[in-house]
């Protein structure tokens, strides 16, 4: 699963630099520098990805790149929406997870929440429970 989006860039008439998130609709930011815009992209793209966590919603799928530039999520709301996406394929529901993690509903319902600082480890566990492995990929910053 990959979850750095690609976003397009474009300078408007007062000078600011507009970034959008074509595949995640109503995601854009801008910045004054194109530095900026760049980090604002990263905020914008975490809070449109808790958006749809906290609905419980599926996840749009990254398109290719297209010599566009890929913004990543932060590292662990990058992980919970890794597991959200994890049990929604594998048709669970959180009681069903808890049940085979041996914990109680609400551990789980913290592991999906974006604003909770859950342990990486326990969501790393959590995706080895459902068959997933975490990656970290490391890459040349923007």
């Amino acid at each position: 699963m990959n979850l750095a989006y690609p976003v397009d860039i474009e300078r408007d008439e007062a000078g600011f630099w507009l970034v959008r998130f074509p595949d995640l609709t109503g995601a854009a930011t801008d910045g004054e520098t194109l530095e900026e815009a760049l980090a604002n992209a990263r905020d914008c793209l975490d809070e449109a990805l808790a958006g749809y966590l906290n609905r419980h919603q599926p996840l749009p799928l990254s398109s290719e790149a297209q010599g566009r530039q890929l913004i990543a999520p932060s590292l662990l709301l990058g992980a919970k929406v890794a597991l959200w996406s994890a049990l929604v394929q594998n048709g669970m529901n959180a009681s069903q997870f808890a049940e085979r993690l041996g914990v109680d509903e609400e551990t789980v319902w913290r592991m999906l929440d974006p604003r909770h600082r859950s342990s990486i480890g326990r969501i790393e566990q959590a995706l080895t429970a459902l068959g997933k492995q975490l990656v970290v990929d490391v890459r040349e910053a923007a």
